[in-house]
């Protein structure tokens, strides 16, 4: 037999069922919710054992879209979940601004900084995460800086793959069960360019005209002057069709972009780590 390890097909019933175990043990929690699946399945899941004594906790900063935050805040009241905003500084830290590799390593640290300040005044017992086994397997800095500020993943705990996490909130009839992946505005920008307010913005506010216009999988990728967007393959051959075409071109040049172009590739998470693999990074400081 080879040495690897098998996982085991688990009911989706008997895995949330778990999941309530596990946080039952808890007694009191603080969910840092960034209004993702992962995150709003595992507050769910949180408000459901531990009623308000789970508190849904989401970091406002120049890197969250506005409307992310503002779907965060729906969502948790459609939840039923107490739920706090509190102002993330990132943005201020020289170490995460100049945007190495391990950006996400200072953004996770000043988030879990605050998570550990808040679970203290709060009166809760501990600090939970939505990191699934899936993210295990991509280069993930802020995995590091969850390990040493000692904050759980019960969804990692319980073997939970993200597909587990879609099903698992279907399941319990939680509405966002298929909502694309969302990553911070700050991955949009290539490492070694520096992540500043203005290019933050830039790229929010173009990515919200596209939802505007209908688009569902998307991103849009810095790179001075040009915006590379990637959409999901399936929504390419729309985007190239007279009217829509020059509505994109039309918002990226509102945005600030010179040239707006379309990724054939389409959307591929973790491509804005495809430059670590044997390239070279060009700074735009």
């Amino acid at each position: 037999m080879p040495a690897t390890m098998v996982r085991t097909a688990i009911p989706i019933d008997a895995k949330v069922a778990a999941l309530e175990r596990r946080l039952a043990q808890l007694g009191s929690t603080l969910v840092c919710f960034s209004g993702g699946v992962d995150s709003a399945f595992l507050l769910a899941m949180a408000t459901r054992v531990l009623g308000d004594r789970a508190i849904g906790m989401t970091a406002v900063s120049p890197s969250l879209a506005e409307r992310e935050r503002v779907a965060a805040v729906q969502l948790a009241g459609r939840i039923g979940a107490t739920h706090r905003l509190v102002e993330s500084n990132e943005i201020e830290d020289d170490d995460y601004v100049k945007n190495a590799p391990d950006r996400c390593f200072h953004c996770k640290s000043e988030l879990y900084r605050i998570a550990a300040e808040k679970r203290v005044e709060w009166d809760l017992a501990t600090v939970l995460n939505g990191t699934n086994h899936d993210d295990l397997g991509d280069f993930r800095p802020g995995l590091e800086a969850a390990k040493e500020a000692g904050v759980i993943s019960p969804l990692v705990e319980l073997d939970f793959s993200k597909q587990d996490v879609r099903d698992g909130a279907k399941w319990i009839g939680l509405e966002v069960w298929d909502k694309p992946a969302a990553a911070c505005l700050s991955s949009r920008i290539p490492f070694g360019t520096s992540v500043t307010r203005e290019r933050l913005a830039q790229v929010g506010g173009f990515e919200a005209a596209l939802a505007d216009l209908g688009f569902r999988q998307l991103r849009v990728r810095y790179h001075g002057e040009v915006a590379r967007i990637e959409l999901g393959t399936e929504q390419l051959a729309r985007a190239a069709e007279p009217g829509c075409r020059e509505a994109i071109v039309e918002a990226g040049h509102a945005h600030g972009f010179r040239y707006v172009t379309l990724d054939l590739g389409g959307y591929r998470q973790g491509s804005h780590n495809e430059v670590l693999v044997g390239r070279s990074l060009k700074v735009l400081e």
